[in-house]
């Protein structure tokens, strides 16, 4: 199939090995930034925080987080041209989706008179997802993922290389960046950059994916 979308997702892979000499450009990632801003997510919650590590500074703070585990991410940290923490709210509260309904007002997306029936009707969907505890970050963290698959997509239409990351330690990631998550968990992270000619094995090699009746129904 030879159409834009395609052709796009057709080069997107996961990179191994980037060029640390290689920066992106401002214009670029005030692009990525936005898009990220700009992602769907269930009942309009975005129940997240993005953490962008471009200095030198914050990302061998992230690289001192591989000190206990999944040292084959480590080098990333460094090379890759910024490092993106995805990060979501494990007790999404009402007063939280309060301030989303405040902007859908504001915004002029909803009509004043409306603001209780968002507020309550919409957040029915969060208290489903919630245990006695107050905890529904299995929910929250869904909406992230959502939000990454937007931005892989964005780097794929922008021709930058990048290494999606679950391989990382949340725990010592919440110590480490306890005062910038904010109460918020990051579990996955993405790296973004340019690879490094020649050493980036997994670069140019055709794409392994099941077939389309394998995976889609049409009915």
């Amino acid at each position: 199939m030879s159409h834009p979308i395609i052709n796009d997702l057709n080069s997107r892979y996961t990179a191994k090995k980037y060029d640390a000499s290689k920066r992106i450009s401002a214009e670029d990632m005030s692009v990525i930034k936005e898009a990220i801003r700009l992602s769907a997510s269930s009942i309009n919650s975005q129940p997240w925080k993005f953490i962008v590590l471009e200095s030198s500074e914050a990302k061998q703070r992230f690289h001192d987080s591989f000190a206990n585990m999944h040292q084959f991410n480590q080098a990333h940290a460094t090379e890759a041209s910024h490092i993106i923490l995805f990060a979501h709210n494990p007790n999404f509260t009402k007063d939280d989706y309060r301030k989303v309904v405040d902007v859908e007002v504001s915004s002029g997306h909803l009509p004043a008179d409306m603001y209780d029936a968002m507020l309550n009707g919409g957040f029915s969907f969060a208290e489903a997802n919630t245990d006695e505890s107050g905890f529904n970050g299995n929910w929250t963290k869904a909406q992230t993922y959502i939000a990454l698959g937007n931005t892989l997509h964005v780097l794929a239409r922008l021709g930058i290389a990048s290494t999606p990351m679950e391989g990382v330690d949340s725990a010592l990631i919440g110590e480490i960046f306890e005062q910038e998550l904010d109460g918020h968990v990051c579990h996955f992270a993405l790296a973004l950059g340019y690879h490094l000619d020649g050493e980036d094995y997994n670069h140019g090699l055709p794409k392994a994916r099941l077939p389309e009746q394998d995976v889609i129904t049409v009915l």
